[in-house]
């Protein structure tokens, strides 16, 4: 699975200001409802109740909060830099300025499993996290997200 396949260009947001693990979960659910055509609400819904399941912050100020959204197709990603880290419950207690959200479709299985399995796996790479957070302009983000995951691919 290629992150080019998951990753839109218009899904990736840098420098974005918010100040809770909340408000992260609202930008991606309106970037999705705006590049997906899938309602808002529902999907920060989705996102926070997969949260009450357990913290997706994964480790090393990273988060890769995942739902199962009505309506998708296919599976969806969304990048977003923060500016400056938010509490996020993360397994290792440090705060979250990465954030790679996955959308499935309803009844993904395996596939929403091994896309999950892929970003965590890329989002390991020391060289790449910080990479990601001196990037400035969303198209090297893009790049470095799916020229780095792509040549790993498994």
């Amino acid at each position: 699975m290629f992150l080019t396949t998951l990753l839109d260009r218009r899904a990736i947001l840098g420098n974005v200001s918010v100040n809770s693990k909340r408000q992260a979960l609202q930008m991606v659910a309106d970037v999705a409802a705006r590049l997906l055509a899938v309602d808002a609400t529902e999907v920060h819904q989705a996102l926070l109740d997969r949260e009450k399941l357990g913290s997706t912050g994964v480790g090393l100020g990273v988060a890769v909060p995942h739902a199962e959204i009505r309506g998708l197709e296919r599976m969806h990603g969304i990048f977003v830099r923060l500016d400056n880290p938010v509490d996020y419950d993360s397994i290792d207690d440090m705060p979250v300025d990465l954030i790679f959200a996955l959308l499935a479709p309803e009844n993904a299985g395996t596939e929403h499993l091994r896309a999950l399995a892929k970003v965590s796996r890329v989002l390991r790479q020391k060289d790449l996290r910080e990479q990601l957070r001196k990037t400035e302009n969303t198209d090297a983000l893009y790049a470095l997200l799916t020229d780095i995951a792509d040549s790993n691919a498994a």
